[in-house]
């Protein structure tokens, strides 16, 4: 990683100054001469009079870790046994024949604008990003070099929108549970790794030399970047890295990435419809589970920018204890923040163009606990889905009296990957990329887009 110190650096509405933003992840950086550097410097001067990027396809994916329960959000039992149903009432929504809980009244409002799933399984029970991101489980080992991020896949098919935008950007928090981090690029390698505009890495290098708009201390920035160069050739190939200089440099010194994560830019008004980010909404917070719904919006600015793909993780569902408590604070953050991004992308004319899917990796138990919380349930789930051109609207499947299984209806969650790929263009008959023994592969295997949402 590269990790650029700029003057005067103004904090975001989550507390995080610009500087974090400025940290370049996983584009590698090396061999950089002093020509290159100032073609570099034109390549800037010529980005800040370019006009947006051309229209794209979309996706953005909201991970909730810990699995989101199912029962206290989209499919509440009012009938069941008290035991069962818990604390939360249902309430109608804008869809005749529809309810979900009373801490999403905003949702309700909205729900011709989204897709409810009641019946997702295929879960395999592991507490892990891996299903929701990559679409493989936890720990596969039959994929040497691992699954890659679904946002990896599409860049590896479709690539970058333009030069100075990366294809796939993830703006996940760093969890102390490692397997809640969302994955890399797998046996796709570094070429499509997700771009983190706030990550840390092993490689991190810091510049110490100020880089200004006009990058007048250009010199002492050679000085700097042949250090790294001369110290990465002692450890790595600088073919391998050579590869990805032109990516690295184009994202550094265009400002179109830059500006659509500075939500100083961003329409007052379109920053306050999201809501507040807060670090204290669960008491594990320090943990790196938290409810920074700007991110949301930043998600929005990023695909605008021409990014394909991002990610961005919420919060944290795990609770074995005290599930209503934390539920009446965090689910109406989550209410907010999701039809806030959805009337968003109405508003700006992308509902055909771009797709948001929210989920966890699996549900939780229909029996509350003798703490007040709901354990791990894999065997039946949510997600939750809106834009790209998709039939919304409606709820698909149902489950058991319970909340216990799918019972009409079941979905796969290699289903919903299918339903994303189809809706930014792919075709997962056709499209395959090319894993570490050059063998090409399919995106997906056996699953099929979802017919109820693209007809």
């Amino acid at each position: 990683m590269l990790t650029l110190n700029g003057s005067r650096l103004p904090s975001f509405c989550d507390r995080a100054t610009r500087r974090s933003f400025l940290q370049i992840g996983g584009l590698c950086l090396g061999g950089i001469s002093l020509p290159g550097l100032l073609q570099a410097e034109e390549l800037q001067r010529a980005n800040q009079g370019t006009s947006p990027a051309p229209r794209h396809r979309g996706v953005i994916m909201i991970y909730m870790p810990g699995g989101p329960p199912h029962q206290d959000m989209y499919d509440l039992k009012p009938d069941a046994p008290v035991e069962v149903r818990g604390e939360f009432d249902p309430i109608k929504t804008s869809v005749p024949g529809i309810e979900i809980s009373e801490h999403m009244p905003r949702l309700a409002q909205r729900m011709e604008r989204f897709s409810i799933i009641r019946s997702l399984i295929g879960s395999d029970g592991a507490h892990a990003s891996n299903l929701c991101v990559t679409g493989a489980p936890y720990g596969d080992k039959k994929i040497q070099g691992g699954a890659p991020h679904f946002g990896s896949n599409v860049s590896a098919v479709q690539g970058q929108t333009n030069r100075a935008v990366p294809a796939v950007a993830d703006l996940s928090e760093i969890m102390q549970h490692g397997p809640y981090n969302v994955g890399g690029p797998g046996f796709l390698g570094s070429a499509h790794q997700p771009f983190r505009p706030d990550g840390e890495t092993k490689a991190n290098m810091q510049l110490n030399e100020t880089l200004s708009s006009r990058m007048e201390y250009r010199r002492a920035l050679l000085t700097a970047f042949d250090r790294f160069r001369h110290e990465t050739d002692a450890r790595r190939d600088l073919g391998v890295l050579e590869t990805h200089v032109d990516q690295a440099l184009d994202v550094l010194t265009s400002s179109r990435v830059m500006e659509a994560l500075d939500l100083d830019r961003e329409d007052p008004k379109v920053r306050a419809r999201y809501g507040t980010d807060d670090d204290k909404i669960l008491p594990y917070s320090h943990l790196g589970y938290r409810a920074l719904v700007s991110r949301f919006l930043v998600a929005r600015r990023l695909i605008e920018a021409g990014v394909r793909c991002v990610t961005v993780s919420f919060a944290d569902f795990d609770w074995h204890g005290g599930n209503f408590i934390h539920g009446r604070k965090v689910l109406p953050v989550f209410d907010q923040a999701i039809t806030a991004l959805v009337d968003d992308i109405h508003d700006r004319g992308l509902s055909d163009d771009v797709s948001v899917v929210a989920w966890g990796e699996f549900g939780r138990t229909p029996r509350i606990n003798p703490t007040g919380g709901r354990d791990h349930w894999p065997q039946v789930s949510c997600a939750l889905l809106a834009g790209g051109g998709m039939k919304t609207g409606q709820v698909i499947g149902s489950t058991s009296r319970l909340a216990e299984t799918a019972q009409n209806r079941p979905v796969h969650y290699g289903e919903v990957h299918a339903t994303l790929y189809h809706n930014l263009g792919i075709d997962i008959d056709a499209a395959t990329i090319r894993d570490r023994s050059g063998r090409p592969r399919y995106l997906i295997d056996d699953h099929r887009p979802i017919p109820e949402l693209i007809g």
